[in-house]
């Protein structure tokens, strides 16, 4: 079916299902920011090896989007979600044996298997919503999903505390270091079980989530725009505003991931402990979904999609370098912390429109290519995973803080596309 000609009704739906679906990758993506520090303690792991969590799961959009784009094509959409959330529930299952050996490297297998089946749905999802409406309004349509996938992330969080944490845990993390060999190896392997019930709960859900898409009235939708440029290229590095979307893509969702999965170690280097700091990545989605909402609100009606990403590239490389250059203590929201936790917690309101901004920009003119141009994109999400190793690195080399210089040149280059890069359409 035509993306351009669904009924409302259809178009209702549609929303619906790929909404839920955003609610679901929120909840798999952003519980991460807890199975870093958790992990950190459990598996007794350095900076640098906790953030092989963020590592494994988003490194698999690098590896499996361009192969999600041909599955799609094979299968079409509908089958391609299916497959997408049974992929999810067999990555979910791999903790269970991972826990039972508290054996790091199959988390991380089993957080590659989650990331490769959320690389088949964010194809899907992302172009989908892109597609199914008018153009100038797919902005606001990806802020309305992305209020579903950082309301989850609000939710993930607290949630899987509440499943995996004690009351009595900060006195445990203290005890952990003093104790012997065998009497931690035994604490350790208790702390690491309590994982297994929570990723057996989203295994199944995931599952019957799969099922309910097989069988519901999501419909299939094709890109019959023509586009005489499109038609004059030979494949989709020939768009520089894709390729350079891309780019952006991966260093905007790079910057994402840092201001939510560091800020509990960043908390823990001001003495804030990890029970106490586990609402600190619920602050930044909830700015970000304040973000969203501003989204909704302001685009078209008062501000272009295009205008509202370079107001917000340009506030998001103010706040990263009030991050790293401004120090002094502040006693906010029951906390006594340096203020630069709190500009880090409110990256999340320019990062809501970035993604949404750029999108549209970088799908412009792409016609018959649109399936691979939205794999190509998704790719970017790798940044996820390659962005917080290289943050992890500095942090243990120099220390958190400083660290947070890796976001200067991400926003500084997300600028330039605002501005600049998205009018390349030859690279002539």
């Amino acid at each position: 079916m035509n993306a351009q000609v669904l009924d409302r009704r259809t178009t209702l739906i549609s929303i619906g299902i790929i909404g839920t679906m955003f609610f679901v990758f929120g909840f798999v993506s952003w519980v991460n920011a807890i199975l870093i520090p958790y992990f950190k303690i459990a598996c007794e792991l350095t900076n640098f090896q906790s953030y092989l969590v963020a590592f494994a799961f988003y490194i698999s959009y690098l590896v499996m989007s361009m192969p999600s784009s041909y599955l799609l094509k094979r299968v079409g959409y509908k089958r391609g979600i299916t497959i997408g959330f049974w992929i999810m529930a067999v990555g979910a299952l791999l903790f269970v044996p991972a826990a039972y050996g508290r054996t790091y490297v199959i988390f991380l297998l089993g957080l590659f298997t989650l990331g490769s089946g959320l690389a088949v749905l964010q194809t899907v999802a992302n172009l989908y919503i892109t597609m199914i409406g008018e153009k100038e309004r797919a902005a606001q349509r990806i802020s309305i999903m992305g209020i579903c996938n950082k309301g989850a992330g609000i939710l993930a969080p607290l949630a899987f505390s509440w499943a995996i944490l004690r009351p009595t845990d900060n006195e445990l993390f203290k005890q952990i270091p003093l104790m012997d060999e065998v009497t931690r190896a035994q604490t350790l392997d208790e702390l690491i079980l309590r994982v297994v019930v929570p990723y057996i709960v989203v295994a199944a859900v995931l599952f019957l989530i799969g099922l309910f898409v097989k069988f519901s009235p999501l419909p299939e939708i094709e890109n019959r725009e023509e586009d005489k440029d499109a038609e004059s290229k030979s494949g989709v590095f020939q768009f520089p505003n894709l390729v350079l979307g891309a780019v952006a893509i991966f260093l905007h969702v790079g910057t994402q991931v840092i201001a939510i999965d560091t800020i509990i170690n960043y908390a823990g280097a001001m003495g804030l402990s990890l029970l106490e700091a586990k609402a600190l990545p619920s602050y930044v989605l909830t700015a970000t979904i304040i973000g969203y909402l501003m989204g909704i609100t302001l685009i078209p009606a008062l501000i272009s999609q295009k205008r509202m990403l370079q107001i917000c590239s340009i506030v998001g490389l103010i706040l990263s370098l009030l991050v790293c250059l401004v120090s002094y203590q502040v006693h906010w929201f029951g906390h006594h912390l340096d203020v630069s936790i709190w500009f880090l917690a409110m990256i999340g309101v320019p990062n809501a429109l970035i993604w949404a901004g750029i999108w549209p920009l970088a799908l412009d003119g792409l016609g018959k290519y649109a399936k691979q141009g939205s794999a190509l994109l998704i790719m970017g999400l790798c940044g996820n995973a390659i962005l917080p190793m290289i943050y992890g690195l500095v942090a243990d080399s120099h220390d958190v803080k400083t660290a947070y210089w890796v976001l200067v040149p991400c926003f500084s280059y997300i600028v330039f596309y605002a501005f600049i890069g998205h009018r390349f359409k030859s690279w002539k």
